[in-house]
């Protein structure tokens, strides 16, 4: 027997069983998703969302993905709301439940409490016409036909289609919302994807030194320049505007052609065309730009005068590369 392939077989039977029925729960949809989806965007209150055993990890992820794309939310275990976690939920709040059978003691224990206090209440379930299919204002279908556990056993299709239900109902209020990627940048300030989001050149530029030399600045005034401020680059300015830039690659180069170096100057050796960004451009823009014509620096310009460098380790410090 290949276990490698039987291993295999096993793994790709288990991803087309489950998103065989990703595709089918589009068919399931109805009007009270779209209910449900208003219900929460125009409410005053938070998203209050439970379930028991797998359905409430799952609850805690679609917490998180809620709160990072606009809209409040909050997680609430159903056993723990019977025994005093009741108190979590607000007047003006909504309260998704999840639970596959729709039918476990706590969700039937929790349901009349949370009716009772008024609240409006969705169920993400496999069974429509369980309790909590029954007694929620809104029912939003996550039927499965089977779980991809041969045993039909263990929460695997089922969790992902919860899951997926509720990244449609996030998605659906984030569109609602006109929810940006500097609405996005804003809940995410300190990882790499928010840094790409917010992060501009000037907030990397600035806190580098400032290497320029005049167009008549000597071979050995440019080496110092470039030395000291250590960013393998300066820039050759007039009248505070870049007119060259001249880099080590720049250096070594004309080292290698040129025995006589003595009377050399800056205007000599730069290049005349650089690459330049402004300073208010996002830091993303300066990596695709490196990147476009191979470079490692680009030098950085407000109201069309010399403002500093950007290097590529700047941007592989701060992650956006």
């Amino acid at each position: 027997m290949n276990t490698k392939a039987s291993i295999l077989d096993i793994a790709k039977s288990t991803i087309t069983m489950e998103s065989n029925a990703i595709a089918h729960l589009s068919d399931l949809l109805t009007d009270d998703f779209a209910n449900a989806t208003e219900l929460i965007y125009n409410s005053k209150g938070r998203v209050i969302i439970t379930g028991i055993g797998k359905s409430a990890i799952i609850a805690n992820k679609i917490v998180a993905t809620l709160n990072s794309t606009g809209t409040p939310a909050i997680f609430m275990h159903a056993a723990d709301a019977i025994h005093g976690d009741l108190g979590l939920i607000l007047k003006d709040d909504v309260v998704i439940c999840i639970s596959k059978s729709g039918n476990t003691p706590e969700i039937k224990v929790l349901v009349p409490l949370i009716k009772n206090a008024k609240n409006k209440m969705i169920a993400i379930t496999g069974n429509t016409d369980s309790f909590l299919g029954q007694q929620a204002d809104y029912v939003l279908n996550a039927y499965v036909e089977q779980e991809a556990c041969p045993n039909n056993l263990a929460p695997t299709t089922s969790t992902t289609a919860q899951l997926v239900m509720g990244d449609a109902l996030a998605v659906s209020l984030l569109k609602l919302r006109g929810f940006s990627s500097k609405d996005f940048a804003k809940y995410h300030p300190g990882g790499a994807l928010g840094k790409r989001l917010y992060l501009r050149v000037n907030d990397l530029s600035s806190v580098n030194q400032k290497p320029q030399v005049s167009l008549n600045a000597t071979l050995k005034e440019v080496i110092i320049e470039i030395s000291e401020k250590m960013l393998g680059v300066t820039a050759v300015t007039e009248d505070s505007k870049i007119v060259g830039i001249i880099t080590d690659g720049d250096l070594r180069r004309m080292l290698s052609k040129s025995d006589e170096i003595s009377q050399l100057t800056a205007k000599d050796i730069m290049g005349s065309s650089p690459k330049t960004i402004d300073e208010d451009a996002m830091a993303v823009d300066a990596k695709e730009l490196m990147e476009e014509y191979g470079i490692s620096q680009l030098l950085v310009e407000k109201a069309g005068k010399y403002a500093g460098v950007v290097h590529l380790h700047d941007l592989i410090k701060e992650g956006i590369i």
